[in-house]
């Protein structure tokens, strides 16, 4: 029997068809912080999980992928960074 868990964080990226990039961004921004290029990442409630992927579902098409990693919150995991990242992408507009 499987369980159920409610999972309050996600790291979300993708790689869609250069004609969807543009719909799956501003869905994902909508919902997550923008890390790198096209990953997300941040806290999300389970209701909002489902709204994003019903979101993303009527974009992605045959070839695409969204990829979505849970996580029970952001303290279960550790983080390291090689390098620098000198983009803010926080403000990237496509």
């Amino acid at each position: 029997m499987k369980r159920n868990f409610n999972f309050n964080y996600a790291f979300l990226f993708y790689d869609v068809n250069e004609k969807r990039v543009n719909k799956v961004f501003k869905v994902c921004k909508k919902y997550f912080h923008h890390h790198q290029n096209s990953v997300f990442r941040g806290s999300i409630t389970p209701s909002k999980m489902i709204k994003l992927k019903s979101e993303l579902n009527k974009i992605v098409e045959s070839g695409d992928f969204v990829t979505i990693i849970k996580l029970m919150n952001d303290s279960c995991f550790e983080e390291e960074t090689l390098g620098t990242n000198d983009k803010n992408t926080e403000n990237l507009i496509l």
